[in-house]
């Protein structure tokens, strides 16, 4: 209990709220003393505003968001005083205010926050309509609250500087061992497979996004203030946390093969599947160390593990002889080899956290960074280009102002209490997806109810405001901290702070709670009957666009893996990039399945075919990576003609497979007929053959290597082969129903 207790008070969400409560609480307290409180509200409402732009990055960019955040709410708060006594041109400039303001999202994950941030802005302007020198008043102090914010940032910023990367590190230490263990379950008898891999595929979106928020803090870092020696060995551990998940995926062998050829053996299967345990509880107590900034000690031997699996594999041979075992023996070699891998990798980010490093641990780690950044700049061209009907963040922009507009107007000429409530809870709730909506509206509501009544029932008996205020300022910390990670618990909290607020300057609270609850479904209805009716972005629209990215992500890593076969040398950072792009457009392909299976039935079309291509694209890159791993930690011979044909049939299946997502049949590609590629594989073989012939008299050692080499190598090809002709069917199939 206490840990977790101790695991939620030091991560980030908490840290924020934290920040945004000091920034909101410190005026409100002064002004109050002051006998000021509206002006000491108002600079609160100038962090609350400003808050959500405050995202992981370098030091430079967050203090540029923070910065065009706070004057852009308040700019946004004074244009609204000034239009509103002008009913003429009052509604036509807020339904093109909420437009632009929605549509920065085009810009990115920054500017979506500053968006959201602004229409906030727009819902709570009209809580206080103010004219002449009071309206310049009220916005100058959004203005110094959003400020405010900003300062208190930076303060938390230099007093650990280095804590938001530890725990994000920390964090991607976890996930990353979440994996290695999903991956030793696939070795038990009878696993179900299909289970293990659909979580597996949940866990890599979560790793994409946390390996995104490392990278915008680290390598924007390093661009921007140069390289500090913590800021170098965070930089390599993340690098070998992206190699472990690399080499992790990249153990992808035919579990029934190995099971029908060692069920006589189980004890080199269990050997294994216990290094690979062990491989997962190292980084999981390194995840908890990390986070609770105490010294590491490893529970583990795992190179005792190493050992233990080259004594069993010795045991296998011995047993069976050494002709009969020599296929299995190979198998266990090469799986040998990856653990050996894996458990090196593991020590670099163990030493990173109880030794100190030399310089030259970090040779060469950052070359290019920048190109693994996604360029921040913001063209007009952009936006001009999501101006259709094609963009989903246009229809969305476009839902919304209807949606806003509707709900002011509903507030303004019926009996509602407060308008912007409506407009509040619908920004809120509302997003370009129907699931997602769907369940915030839901969750909105019951937090909502749940809150008030909770609030209601301690006003009623709890009469002393300074109880009360201690309460509200709770319950805003609480809120803050569950934004992200339980929304319905978020609403219970922030609404109990709301009406404890509001229990503190009116004496009507009842009548607030019940309006509260009213505005609350009014615009959670609003909100999902607009996401339902008005140009809706159901995801089966936008599977084919994640489908071809993926599919054109995995093509671009075969390419490049291609060449370093045929060229050798040291790994290219177009290599990395590629690799880096499929792992991403993997998990963003896994993320639109899980928002399908948000929406209605009726909007699940191709649901079996979607998923079977999810996966397809899944064990794709997992024999790619097998395949490059082999040949970047093995000096490997010579890419014959053959390798090349063979990799140049998956090439165009892949291609083949983009057209016609593309439904572009003219670009469809003429194959090797199947009795020809056969033919390649035999020559390839052959090849194979002769290359071990030729070395049998000269070097014992170097002929288990050539035998290994052209094992995995040609059952790598085999299956990227198969895999790019049953993505290539699949995708047939789905373009036809």
């Amino acid at each position: 209990m206490i840990y977790k207790i101790r695991k939620f008070t030091d991560s980030t969400y908490f840290t924020n709220a934290i920040k945004v409560t000091i920034a909101a609480v410190i005026p409100v307290v002064i002004f109050s003393f002051l006998g000021k409180f509206e002006m000491g509200f108002a600079m609160a409402l100038g962090a609350f505003f400003t808050y959500p732009s405050d995202i992981p990055s370098s030091l430079k960019h967050k203090i540029n968001g923070v910065l065009v955040t706070a004057f852009l709410v308040a700019g946004i708060n004074l244009l609204v005083n000034i239009v509103f006594p002008y009913s003429w041109i009052f509604y036509p400039f807020l339904a093109v205010l909420i437009f632009l303001i929605s549509m920065l999202s085009v810009y990115g994950q920054r500017a979506t926050m500053v968006s959201f941030s602004g229409l906030i802005a727009v819902s709570l302007a009209f809580a206080s309509i103010n004219t002449g020198w009071a309206m310049l008043l009220h916005a100058g102090l959004i203005l110094a609250g959003g400020l405010f914010y900003l300062l208190v940032s930076l303060i938390f910023h230099y007093i650990r500087p280095n804590r938001y990367v530890e725990l994000q590190i920390a964090e991607c230490i976890k996930l990353t061992a979440k994996y290695l263990k999903l991956r030793g379950d696939l070795w038990t008898l009878n696993a179900d497979r299909k289970s293990i891999i659909e979580k597996q595929l949940h866990l890599q979106v979560e790793l994409n996004t946390i390996h995104q928020n490392i990278r915008e803090v680290l390598i924007s870092s390093h661009t921007t203030s140069g390289s500090s020696n913590q800021n170098r060995k965070m930089l390599l551990v993340f690098i070998s946390l992206v190699e472990i998940l690399e080499l992790a995926l990249s153990t992808a062998f035919d579990h029934d093969k190995l099971h029908q050829k060692f069920d006589d053996h189980p004890k080199v299967l269990h050997t294994y599947q216990n290094l690979a345990y062990n491989l997962a509880a190292s980084l999981k107590q390194l995840s908890k160390s990390v986070k609770k900034s105490t010294k590491y000690i490893s529970k583990h031997t795992l190179l005792g593990d190493l050992n233990a699996l080259q004594l069993a594999i010795a045991d296998y041979e011995n047993d069976l002889g050494k002709t009969t075992a020599s296929e299995g023996v190979f198998m266990l070699t090469t799986m040998l080899q990856y653990a050996e891998k894996q458990v090196e990798k593991i020590k670099i980010v163990e030493r990173a956290f109880t030794v100190t490093f030399n310089s030259h641990d970090f040779k060469g780690i950052d070359t290019d960074l920048e190109k693994f950044l996604t360029p921040q700049y913001y063209p007009l061209s952009t936006l001009t280009q999501n101006l259709s009907f094609s963009s989903t963040i246009f229809r969305h922009s476009l839902r919304l102002t209807i949606t806003l507009m509707l709900g002011f107007i509903i507030g303004k000429f019926l009996p509602f209490h407060n308008v912007y409530w409506i407009l509040l809870t619908i920004i809120v709730i509302m997003r370009p997806g129907y699931g997602l909506t769907k369940e915030r509206s839901f969750h909105r509501i019951i937090g909502t109810v749940i809150g008030g009544l909770v609030a209601f029932g301690i006003l009623f008996i709890v009469k002393d405001n300074i109880i009360i205020s201690v309460l509200s300022i709770v319950c805003m910390l609480l809120g803050f901290s569950f934004t992200q990670i339980n929304y319905k618990v978020s609403a219970i909290f922030v609404t109990m702070y709301v009406v404890f607020i509001y229990g503190i300057i009116t004496p009507n609270i009842g009548d607030l709670v019940q309006y509260r609850i009213l505005d609350t479904v009014v615009g959670a209805a609003l909100a999902f009957l607009a996401n339902h009716f008005l140009w809706p972005s159901w995801e089966f629209l936008n599977i084919p666009l994640y489908l071809e990215k993926a599919i054109k992500a995995n093509q671009d890593y075969l390419k490049e893996i291609s060449v370093f076969y045929n060229k050798k040398g040291n790994i290219s950072t177009s290599y990395r990039l590629a690799r880096k792009n499929a792992f991403i457009e993997i998990g963003n392909l896994m993320a639109s399945f899980q928002r399908m299976v948000q929406e209605p039935k009726s909007k699940q079309k191709q649901m079996p075919q979607v998923y079977k291509l999810t996966v397809l694209n899944h064990s794709l890159l997992s024999s790619l990576a097998s395949l490059g791993t082999y040949i970047q930690s093995h000096k490997t011979t010579t890419a014959s003609e053959a390798f090349n044909v063979v990799v140049d049939t998956a090439i165009k299946n892949l291609d083949n497979a983009i057209a016609i997502l593309k439904e572009n049949n003219v670009a469809i590609k003429e194959n090797l007929p199947q009795e020809d590629l056969a033919l390649r594989f035999t020559e390839l073989k052959n090849i194979r053959e002769k290359e071990l012939k030729e070395g049998i008299p000269i070097d014992e050692e170097a002929f288990q290597l050539k035998m290994q080499e052209a094992q995995l190598v040609i059952e790598q090809l085999i299956w990227l082969t198969n895999l790019s002709e049953n993505i290539l069917k699949t995708t047939k199939i789905l373009k036809d129903s």
